[in-house]
């Protein structure tokens, strides 16, 4: 009996640490729209982060800021809001990721200029906006 008990309690465990790590990876897909550019209705970026997660690191599109710089994701850093910098109040941010529009714009489009130009078949799946702008 003893250790039936003991295997029901090591399984909750297990499974508690493992509802943690889920957790920790964010949502699966993610609708992404600026919360100043709500008003004008511009079409949001659906993003399969679940999907991005398969094939790259957090620190590849992630990052944190200190003393107003950005500096590199480390694990465990909290990820915040793009448009706590990247807004158009914020001073000294290159005019190419000012707005959280142009830095969301400027990741993915330089990633998936990298990954067509290494897989070509992919050029035609990351042409033109409607591939995350449905």
């Amino acid at each position: 009996m003893m250790k039936k008990v003991l295997c029901c309690v090591f399984a909750v465990v297990c499974l508690g640490f493992a509802g943690i790590v889920i957790a920790d990876n964010g949502p699966a897909d993610m609708v992404l729209q600026a919360e100043i550019d709500k008003a004008k209705k511009p079409k949001p970026a659906v993003f399969p982060h679940a999907k991005h997660q398969e094939i790259a690191t957090c620190a590849d599109c992630h990052h944190g800021a200190q003393d107003g710089k950005q500096v590199p994701y480390t694990e465990g850093m909290e990820i915040a809001k793009c448009e706590s910098c990247h807004n158009s109040g914020v001073a000294g941010l290159p005019k190419e990721v000012a707005t959280y529009k142009d830095a969301a714009h400027k990741n993915c489009r330089d990633c998936h200029k990298k990954a067509a130009e290494e897989n070509p078949a992919l050029a035609e799946v990351f042409k033109g906006c409607k591939p995350c702008h449905q």
